[in-house]
């Protein structure tokens, strides 16, 4: 509570004129990104009722790590180099996460052990699951909460949302399925299970329609336990004619009763979708 406190106070000087940080405001937000890194906090967490909420103090010592900083050079190898402000994780294997070549996580990012990355990349203040993989090339904005036993597909992108600062970041829950080059942005929301076929895309202002009962029933940045969504069109009228505008169908449900991977798959499959 005391960190928090000190985060919160630094927050508020720091927009002053002339503020200058000394070692110890530089020690408390440092403690903060350590502790992100090493998953003893994070930035957004499921609370006992169910609700997620969003920790805006650890936000804010992310942005003034920012101002802390200065661009150095990390140097990976003799080939690979880069110029930035925030040092990428070093692995050696005791982590207990599979980090094939060029899967790159900054420092304070954090990746729990049996997790799987693929040529990605991970930013600060996210969190990666047990059990998942972030697939090739497959991207994890700041702050972006990916569960359990999570397939992040080629080429998926999950927005960060650093700030403001007491918004919402993207959530994945647990055993969810994104298909490859889905995008999954502004504070977007899915429960456990949901199956994105490929090429989805969901900002807070897509139109999310379960079409699966004899009336539609729209959702808005939350997409409900366990559906299973494709890419969709809903027509509107403009004084130019009628045009597609990109929407998101709730097209079926998993079955609970089946074997979570199996089930994804035979999702994909009995419904239609490529992944």
């Amino acid at each position: 509570m005391m960190l928090q406190q000190s985060i919160l106070n630094l927050f508020e000087k720091s927009v002053t004129a002339g503020f200058t940080f000394s070692d110890t405001d530089k020690s408390s937000i440092q403690q903060v990104i350590t502790d992100l890194d090493s998953g003893k906090i994070r930035v957004c967490e499921k609370q006992a009722d169910g609700l997620w909420i969003t920790h805006e103090w650890i936000k804010k010592a992310i942005l003034l790590y920012f101002k802390i900083s200065t661009n150095q050079s990390i140097d990976l190898s003799p080939d690979i180099n880069f110029f930035d402000k925030v040092p990428v994780k070093k692995w050696n294997g005791s982590e207990g996460v599979r980090v094939v070549p060029l899967a790159i996580a900054r420092h304070g990012s954090f990746i729990e052990s049996g997790a799987i990355l693929m040529p990605s990349y991970i930013n600060i203040g996210a969190y990666v699951g047990s059990g998942s993989m972030v697939d090739t090339w497959a991207t994890v904005g700041s702050c972006a909460q990916v569960g359990k036993n999570v397939h992040l597909s080629g080429g998926v992108g999950l927005g960060g949302v650093l700030e403001p600062v007491q918004a919402q970041p993207v959530i994945i829950e647990d055993d969810c399925f994104i298909g490859s080059r889905c995008i999954v942005v502004e504070g977007v929301h899915l429960e456990s299970g949901v199956v994105l076929g490929a090429g989805v895309t969901l900002t807070a202002s897509t139109k999310i329609i379960d079409v699966t009962s004899k009336e539609p029933k729209i959702y808005k940045g939350r997409v409900p336990k366990n559906s299973v969504v494709i890419p969709g069109f809903e027509t509107k009228q403009y004084p130019a004619g009628a045009y597609g505008v990109p929407a998101a169908l709730i097209i079926g449900e998993r079955k609970e009763s089946t074997n979570k991977k199996t089930s994804l798959n035979e999702a994909l499959r009995d419904l239609n979708l490529s992944v």
